[in-house]
């Protein structure tokens, strides 16, 4: 009897640890990036970052590939200050009548309130790129990655009235299993993009010209692209890039739009 009690406790023991490494999340950092190609065609993600799906996240509009009749853009800005220049994007988007997805930072709350304001009157989403642009794959438990986002959502809510949008994107596009499981687990969809290009520096900005051959020739169908509003090229090409896509016969879609798919 003690030996088959035994060999009981033994089984039982396999199994919890089975099925214990099933639901296990790995916690091996990556830097987001997905394959581009010059066919117009939707970026290509690799293998070993399929198992994004499972937790909500998005990088591009999977609905309306090349092969559709419907053609839509996603326009995404990660925004941590203000120099000038997200003051003239936010004039060319009214002007073009255009809307996009603007995920900040709580210095961006702090040090130019009228701005985010702005965003959420204007129609924008105003999403949550972290409290302090902190890599969250460091963070191990599920409590201090909620605060980080929650102080942002806090502060968000004192200043404009209203709450934030719930959806997340990862500093510098730095993410794990675990920090997306996190995420999900808040009620918060991820997104990355499928476009991006270096225009972060601002002492180091590629010209207009440039920049604008940059975009067209990596555009497809269904982009979420991402570009940063403090860069003085994208406020200087903006206009021209948003009339050259509706000209083209792109529409602007939102990511309420893209996550409700």
């Amino acid at each position: 009897m003690k030996k088959i009690i035994t060999a009981l406790t033994c089984v039982m023991c396999v199994c919890l640890f089975l099925i214990t490494q099933a639901y296990a999340v790995s916690d091996e950092a990556l830097n987001w990036y997905c394959v581009r190609n010059k066919e117009h065609k939707q970026p290509r993600l690799d293998t070993n970052m399929s198992f994004i799906d499972q937790y909500d996240a998005y990088y591009v509009d999977k609905a309306h590939t090349e092969s559709s009749d419907e053609k839509v853009i996603y326009l995404t800005f990660d925004a941590g200050y203000e120099n000038g220049n997200i003051e003239k994007v936010l004039d060319v988007m009214k002007a073009e009548d255009v809307t996009g997805a603007f995920f900040i930072l709580e210095n961006l709350i702090n040090k130019n309130p009228e701005l985010v304001c702005r965003m959420a009157d204007e129609g924008h989403i105003v999403a949550n790129h972290t409290s302090h642009h902190k890599d969250m794959t460091k963070i191990d438990n599920i409590e201090d990655f909620a605060a980080e986002l929650d102080e942002l959502n806090e502060l968000y809510k004192a200043t404009t009235g209203k709450d934030m949008a719930k959806y997340y994107r990862p500093p510098e596009g730095r993410f794990d299993e675990r920090s997306l499981s996190f995420a999900k687990e808040l009620g918060y969809k991820t997104v990355f993009w499928s476009f991006a290009y270096a225009d972060w520096d601002n002492q180091k900005q590629p010209s207009a010209d440039a920049a604008k051959a940059k975009i067209f020739e990596n555009l497809h169908n269904g982009a979420i692209i991402l570009l940063h509003p403090t860069s003085a090229t994208n406020a200087e090409i903006l206009s021209d890039v948003i009339k050259t896509l509706k000209a083209d016969g792109y529409r602007f879609g939102t990511l309420d739009e893209l996550t409700e798919k």
